[in-house]
């Protein structure tokens, strides 16, 4: 084998090593610290639930492109007594969930909005057989699953 020939192996060899440090340093999270801390629930969410009386519709709408995202808001919103009649995606990505009031009754949409600490508005549409419409955003993060075996 001829002596360049080492020479460029040496040059590969080196920007591979090169090459994992930065793709390591890039991905690091960080502090050790908030890699480690789980998330903090507020714990007044987990007591919110539909009164027994009611039957509350509602739909949601998953406006992030978290997948699944809309999924895990219904079994939330389910095990809370809450009706989820339809779940969807949109490709319109919000900040922020919003809980929309469709059947004017505006404490439907604000015990939905305590449930996942989100503000709600009235918007009627009495083309919709539902009480609460839900547009997911960015900003909700789901509770840790329960344990359905």
């Amino acid at each position: 084998m001829k002596p360049g020939w080492y020479v460029v192996a040496a040059l590969v060899v080196a920007a591979g090593v090169v090459g994992v440090r930065r793709y390591r340093a890039s991905h690091r999270p960080a502090s050790p610290a908030a890699a480690t801390a789980p998330p903090t629930y507020d714990k007044t969410a987990f007591n919110t639930h539909a009164p027994d009386s009611s039957h509350i519709t509602v739909e949601v709408i998953n406006a992030t492109k978290v997948r699944g995202l809309g999924r895990r808001a219904t079994f939330y919103l389910r095990d809370r007594g809450f009706d989820v009649m339809y779940v969807a995606t949109t490709k319109e990505v919000r900040a922020s969930t919003m809980v929309l009031d469709r059947s004017g009754h505006p404490d439907r949409a604000k015990l939905v909005g305590q449930a996942l600490h989100a503000p709600s508005q009235s918007a009627p549409d009495s083309t919709r057989y539902i009480d609460v419409t839900v547009l997911l955003g960015n900003d909700w993060t789901p509770p840790p699953l329960p344990f359905y075996p």
